[in-house]
C-alpha cells in the first residue's frame, strides 16, 4: 500500500493503528507522533484495544506527505523545502511577503523577529532574559579560554541556557516562542562587555553594542546596528538554517537547533566572511590603495571578501540598505571610500557587486570594533530566523530531512579484510 495512492474515502470509516500506519507508510509509533503534533486526531476503540482514526483525515495526510516527499526531491538532485518565511526574488527579499529591507529600516530587530515568527507586529516589544538563564550562561562562557571567539561563546551560552530550562523539551509553539524571546537576550548578556557602565535593558541593539565596541555610540550608529540585525534575521535556506531544520526535524529542542546553526556558522564559507572583509578594509586603509590588497587576495587564489553573492546577480539588497545608513555616519566615510576602491579595483578582474559582508565590515571598522564583530552581529540576528525555521519544521512530518545516499564504493560481496 505504500506505493499506491490512498483509497477513496468512505464517510465515517475508521482505521486501526495498523491500517493507518500502512496507509501512511510509517511505523505505528509515528502515527501517535502525528497525533501529539495535532496532525491526526484519534478516538479510543470501543473494544478498548487501541485507537481508531478517521479515514478521510488519514488519507488527506497521506496525500500531503506524498506531495512533500516529491517537493523535497527538488529538481537537479537538490533539496527543496517549503517555507512561508522568506522569499528571495531577483534583487530583493521578503519576510512573509513584506519587503525585508523596508521592514528592517522601519522596525526594531525585535519587531522584525516577531513578524517572522508570528506574522504579527508588536510595536515596542523588547526581549528579556531570565536571571537564572543569564547566570548559567555567563558562568559557562567565563570558563572558556580567553582566545575563544564569539561563536564559541554563543554556542556554550545556548547549551548552558538549555540546561537551565526544564521546559526545553516542550515543542509547542507557545513554549518555543517563549524560549526564543528569552534565549536571544541571554546570548547577548553572556558575551563579555568591552565598555563599562552599561545597563542590560532597552532594545537588543543597545545591549549588544557594549559587547562589540569600546566607544559610546551615537544614535546613527545604534540605528545602523539595529537595522543590520533586522536585515540579517533570515535569508531562506542558508547552510546554517538547513542544519537547524535537520535538527528540528529530529525534534531537537530549540536550544539544540540553534546550537546546530552556530556550529555551521563557524565555517569560513558562511559566518566568517565579514571578518575577512574587515581585515581587508583595514589593510586598504593602511596602504591607502586597494590595488595591492586585492592583488594579494587573488595571488593566493582567494575570492575577494565582501564581493558577489550566489543568489543576487546585482547588489545584495542588505548591503544596499546598510550603505545608505553608513553614508549618514561621518565616521564611516574613510571605510566607505576604501570599500568603493575595493569594488572598483576588483571590477577590472571580474564585475562583482558588494555584498552584506562588506557593508558589515565598513560598519565594524568605522565603529572601532574587532574583526569578529560582524560574525557576532550575524549570529545574534540569525538566531531569530533559525527559531522561525525550527517552528515551521516542528509542524512537519518528523525525520523528513532524511535524504538517501548514493553509494559509489566497491560493490558487494567483497571478501573480509585479512
Amino acid at each position: 500500500m505504500r506505493d499506491q495512492d490512498p483509497a477513496p474515502d468512505h464517510t465515517g470509516r475508521r482505521l486501526s493503528t495498523k491500517e493507518t500506519a500502512e496507509l501512511l507508510g510509517v511505523k505505528p509509533e509515528t502515527v501517535y507522533a502525528y497525533v501529539s503534533r495535532g496532525q491526526l486526531s484519534s478516538r479510543r476503540d470501543p473494544s478498548g484495544r487501541g485507537s481508531t482514526f478517521d479515514a478521510k483525515e488519514v488519507e488527506a495526510l497521506a496525500r500531503r506527505n506524498k506531495r512533500e516527499s516529491a517537493a523535497s526531491s527538488g529538481s537537479g538532485g537538490e533539496l527543496s523545502v517549503r517555507t512561508r518565511l522568506t522569499l528571495i526574488d531577483k534583487d530583493r527579499y521578503y519576510f512573509r511577503g513584506v519587503d525585508a529591507a523596508e521592514l528592517a529600516a522601519r522596525h526594531s530587530y525585535e519587531e522584525v523577529a516577531e513578524w517572522l515568527w508570528t506574522g504579527t507586529l508588536r510595536p515596542g516589544v523588547t526581549f528579556t532574559a531570565p536571571k537564572a538563564s543569564v547566570a548559567a550562561a555567563r558562568r559557562s562562557v567565563n570558563a572558556l579560554p580567553e582566545h575563544s571567539d564569539p561563536v564559541d561563546r554563543l554556542r556554550v551560552a545556548a547549551i548552558a541556557a538549555a540546561a537551565a530550562d526544564p521546559l526545553r523539551f516542550d515543542l509547542s509553539a507557545d513554549t518555543v516562542l517563549g524560549t526564543a524571546r528569552t534565549l536571544i537576550p541571554t546570548l547577548v548578556a553572556a558575551l563579555p562587555t568591552l565598555s563599562p557602565g552599561h545597563r542590560d535593558e532597552g532594545p537588543l541593539a543597545h545591549r549588544l553594542w557594549p559587547r562589540l565596541a569600546f566607544r559610546v555610540p551615537d544614535e546613527a550608529s545604534l540605528r545602523t546596528l539595529d537595522t543590520a540585525l533586522g536585515l540579517l534575521v533570515d535569508h531562506d535556506l542558508a547552510a546554517s538554517t538547513l542544519a537547524v531544520r535537520v535538527a528540528a526535524s529530529a525534534r531537537a529542542h530549540p536550544y539544540a537547533a540553534v546550537s546546530a546553526g552556530l556550529g555551521v556558522l563557524e565555517g569560513p564559507l558562511h559566518g566568517a566572511a565579514s571578518g575577512l572583509a574587515h581585515k581587508m578594509l583595514l589593510a586598504v586603509l593602511e596602504e591607502g590603495d586597494a590595488a595591492p590588497v586585492v592583488a594579494d587576495e587573488l595571488r593566493v587564489g582567494r575570492r575577494v571578501p565582501g564581493l558577489g553573492h550566489r543568489i543576487y546577480p546585482g547588489e545584495d539588497p542588505r548591503a544596499r540598505a546598510l550603505f545608505t545608513l553608513l553614508e549618514e555616519m561621518p565616521q564611516a566615510e574613510p571605510a566607505l571610500a576604501a570599500a568603493r576602491d575595493i569594488v572598483t579595483t576588483a571590477a577590472r578582474h571580474t564585475p562583482l557587486h558588494a555584498n552584506v559582508d562588506l557593508a558589515l565590515a565598513v560598519f565594524t571598522v568605522a565603529c572601532g570594533m574587532g574583526a569578529s564583530a560582524g560574525e557576532t552581529i550575524f549570529a545574534v540576528a540569525r538566531t531569530a530566523g533559525w527559531i522561525a525555521h525550527a517552528l515551521e519544521e516542528y509542524d512537519e512530518r518528523p525525520l523528513r530531512m532524511r535524504p538517501s545516499g548514493t553509494y559509489v564504493g566497491e560493490r558487494p560481496p567483497q571478501p573480509l579484510p585479512e
